[in-house]
């Protein structure tokens, strides 16, 4: 059973809409509702986690515990931190940490969880390419990129924190989740992806209304879930 952790309400909804209507069923757990079903061949739990890194980490822990899922699939939207990324663009996570985790007052690094063997969560390999292929072929419109998503409880837009995040985590995108879900899937010895719409560029460049990423962003996302599912093994 692989756990697929969605953004966005309409995206979970259009995935739900994919998956054999006669096996669905559903759960509350901790005020979120975990579908459980069969999308192209494979069981799969399918839930919206909410905002922020409690909310995607107490989601991914559920997968983990009651449902037993043996890989989390996460997507959702992003702002840019590199230039040569535009809006609507898919990053895929080659890795994720958290990029406001500071504890420089006693001498560690920023981002840096005391204690802890690791506070660089790396993807699962398998997962990330298999995406990349079926991202190229079901969305030739945009173009994707792999690299380091950095996650915080924090909305970044000013300029000048994104280049401090760059220079310190070397960071491809930010947003309020995807690090919390690998923090977990590390914990818990869980394979995991973070996929990631870029919803605003780097440099500031660039302009697009909100409603028409979003469907956009929709639309690209439920196209790569689904073909990433009929390939998996």
């Amino acid at each position: 059973m692989i756990g697929i952790i969605g953004a966005m309400d309409k995206e979970v909804n259009d995935l739900k809409a994919l998956m054999n209507e006669s096996s669905v069923t559903v759960k509350t757990v901790a005020g979120m509702e975990f579908w459980s079903g069969n999308l192209e061949g494979h069981e799969v739990v399918l839930v919206r986690s909410g905002i922020g890194k409690v909310n995607a980490a107490v989601a991914s822990s559920i997968l983990a515990d009651s449902f037993k899922v043996r890989a989390i699939i996460n997507t959702g939207i992003a702002g840019s931190l590199d230039a040569d990324i535009d809006i609507g663009d898919i990053v895929l996570a080659t890795d994720a940490l958290e990029h406001d985790m500071d504890v420089t007052g006693l001498g560690y690094e920023r981002g840096v969880v005391p204690d802890q063997e690791i506070s660089i969560y790396k993807a699962d390999d398998e997962l990330r390419k298999a995406a990349k292929e079926v991202c190229e072929k079901v969305n030739p419109d945009i173009k994707v990129f792999e690299g380091r998503v950095i996650s915080g409880d924090q909305f970044i837009s000013r300029k000048d924190v994104k280049d401090d995040l760059v220079s310190t985590f070397k960071g491809m995108c930010t947003e309020m989740e995807g690090a919390a879900i690998a923090h977990t899937c590390w914990l818990y010895n869980i394979p995991y992806l973070v996929i990631r719409s870029i919803s605003d560029k780097a440099d500031d460049s660039a302009d697009m209304d909100y409603p028409s990423f979003q469907k956009k962003a929709i639309e690209h996302s439920v196209k790569l879930v689904a073909g990433l599912m009929s390939v998996l093994k």
